[in-house]
């Protein structure tokens, strides 16, 4: 769900209502052809803490890893089954939310050690 001062987000609990729908009736259509696997909305930047390490230590520190002015607001991991799928779901996607989106094909590794000989 895309809140708050983000542009393109919904100002009013009108235009959420009407943008919720759209998701909603979107997924459900995901659903019925299958394509649906997965889909998550992610905090914003400001909730966002960095973890690196410095001496073996873990150091956090709070707020966005990089600043920007576009960031990651939700996903969704689908089945497709090829690029032009998976390109022609985001068009329906870019439609409902009326927000630009990237795609990226999912490939899922499981554990590392399961790769690596000996291991």
């Amino acid at each position: 769900m895309v809140e708050g001062d983000v542009p393109g987000a919904p100002g009013s609990p009108e235009e959420m209502q009407e943008f919720m729908g759209r998701i909603i009736a979107l997924e459900a259509e995901m659903d019925e052809s299958g394509t649906f696997l997965f889909g998550g909305a992610l905090h914003g930047p400001d909730a966002a803490t960095v973890v690196r390490t410095s001496d073996a230590d873990a150091v956090m520190t709070d707020g966005p890893f990089a600043e920007s002015k576009e960031h990651i607001a939700g996903f969704y991991i689908i089945n497709a089954e090829d690029l032009d799928a998976a390109l022609a779901w985001a068009g329906k996607v870019a439609e409902a939310t009326q927000l630009p989106l990237e795609v990226r094909p999912f490939r899922a590794t499981g554990r590392v050690a399961d790769h690596m000989p000996g291991a």
